[in-house]
């Protein structure tokens, strides 16, 4: 049985250092001051006497590493006698995410085929499954943990086609042969009783995939038990044969792909994971948190407050205390000394706000982070001018952007065809179509659409120089058309202008070519 059958440690000792950053990721991408405040391990209170930022620390290996990570914002606690964490988080990692999976799929690629049936069918399944929108979760996963998991399967009594899961990498134990996924292990814990851990085990591998149950501990995995003990894997129990798996329906390989982010990998040196887009980022994030946090405190701070003298109070009877009614226009005489400059006794407290400093510091900040992260400040909708600009120009503006772009899309070309005939294979497994499966090829738009002023200006240029054929124009028109779609719209301009005449001898169609077309 491919999977553990012993007593183990869970997850795996050698996983250790990869959940850790994907733990610190998954907070930044969360943006939850709660779980950062737990990551960075600010819901310590130091101990008396000692300075908040740690510096004062003894020195021993776990003082050392509570030392390290109270120096970070989020690593200090709240202070004592605050009634309120007053913290801001700025969501700067999920906005770097959701931009990364929008450079990628806002506007999808295309996934074409050779055969027409295959077309056809992949076509119906990917906009029925919605599988254009588990690519973009997929993309912002991906940009956030430094890869994720596509995974295909099929459920017959709730749909007639297969679907497609993207899935984190902290849920998954990987197994690499040359730097390709060989087999992968997910878990995940169904039920947690008393100090006992119920965990889901689905492994994947050639041709093949694998259910288990275990009961364990927190940290301890513990012994197989029957599908059947928990109903959220009894549903598996009808399908596993004795070895505990059933054939995949994609005897060729894995119904699970690995989509790295970026590579190499800067922390895990060798790896055939990839990194985040946070990577070397996050004491920039934290600094903008405590930029943020600190122009909020001056706002609290800078609130005007009014102190005048208890004859100025206004007796509101024994027990009652007094009052000060700021509003009031007739006071009695008060017998008091005057001030010794003669000027009023009300004294009126204003702090400055330091707005042009704290907003300079958080734009400087803003704009480090998303240049570490790979991305021009542009494409956040910052430093425009508010002008019309070409696509060229939004081009050039972007690059940084693009070229991020371009460099994911080497780790997603191969991804996508394999989903196609990932997802063909299981189709004519399964559902009994008559669709055979075959790898696709990946056509990715540009990104950035083009001017339509602009691009009829050419058009019309062309057309009156007689420079370009009917073909050509429309293809310029229409990049994304496949040939078909060109005849069909040759032919109905050619019906809209007159250039298609029956001749009178033939009674058929003689073709008269457009101006500029041979």
């Amino acid at each position: 049985m491919p999977l553990p059958e012993h007593d183990q440690k869970w997850p795996p000792p050698d996983q250790h250092k990869q959940l850790r950053l994907y733990t610190q990721h998954g907070a930044w991408y969360a943006g939850d001051a709660e779980v950062l405040s737990q990551v960075y391990g600010g819901g310590t209170r130091p101990a008396v006497g000692m300075d908040p930022k740690g510096w004062d620390r003894p020195n021993s290996r776990m003082s050392g590493y509570i030392n390290r990570m109270s120096r970070w914002f989020w690593g200090t606690p709240t202070p004592a006698g605050q009634s309120r964490a007053t913290k801001l988080h700025i969501p700067i990692a999920a906005d770097i995410a959701s931009t990364s999976a929008d450079l990628l799929f806002a506007e999808p690629p295309t996934l074409k085929l050779k055969g027409k049936t295959g077309q056809k069918r992949i076509d119906s399944v990917l906009h029925e499954a919605g599988v254009y929108g588990s690519l973009l979760e997929a993309g912002e996963l991906g940009a956030a943990y430094g890869g994720v998991y596509l995974r295909v399967g099929w459920d017959t009594e709730m749909c007639d086609h297969p679907v497609v899961d993207a899935l984190p990498p902290d849920s998954a134990v990987p197994e690499f042969r040359t730097g390709r996924l060989s087999a992968v292990t997910f878990w995940r814990v169904v039920r947690e009783d008393d100090g006992e851990v119920w965990r889901h085990l689905e492994r994947h591998e050639k041709g093949r995939v694998y259910h288990g149950l275990y009961l364990g501990d927190e940290d301890t995995l513990g012994m197989a038990v029957p599908l059947e003990d928990d109903p959220a894997t009894a549903e598996y129990a009808k399908i596993v044969d004795s070895d505990g798996g059933f054939d995949s329906g994609y005897p060729k390989g894995l119904l699970v792909h690995y989509v790295p982010n970026m590579r190499p990998h800067r922390k895990l040196r060798g790896t055939a994971l990839g990194r985040s887009d946070y990577d070397g980022t996050e004491p920039m994030m934290d600094a903008l948190d405590e930029a943020w946090t600190s122009w909020m405190r001056d706002l609290r701070l800078g609130k005007g407050r009014i102190i005048v003298p208890d004859v100025y109070l206004t007796n509101m009877g024994k027990g009652q205390g007094a009052m000060w009614d700021p509003d009031r226009e007739v006071y009695s005489g008060l017998q008091m000394l005057p001030s010794p400059d003669g000027g009023s006794m009300i004294t009126l407290s204003q702090f400055a706000i330091r707005v042009a400093e704290h907003a300079e510091t958080c734009k400087s900040l803003f704009t480090q982070i998303v240049r570490s992260a790979g991305y021009s400040v542009q494409s956040f909708g910052e430093g425009g001018d508010g002008q019309a600009q070409t696509a060229t120009e939004i081009h050039m503006q972007r690059h940084r952007s693009y070229s991020t772009r371009g460099r994911k899309i080497g780790y997603w070309t191969p991804a996508l065809a394999w989903l196609t005939e990932a997802m063909l294979s299981v189709d004519h497994a399964v559902f009994k179509t008559k669709a055979v499966a075959e790898r696709g090829v990946i056509e990715w738009p540009d990104g950035v659409q083009p001017d339509p002023e602009a691009l009829s200006r050419t058009l019309d240029m062309l057309n009156r120089a007689q420079a370009a054929s009917l073909d050509t124009k429309i293809r310029m028109l229409h990049p994304d058309w496949d040939e078909d779609q060109v005849q069909a719209e040759k032919e109905r301009l050619r019906d809209e202008l007159g250039l298609n005449v029956p001749d009178p001898a033939t009674m058929k169609e003689s073709f008269v070519p457009d101006a500029g077309e041979e």
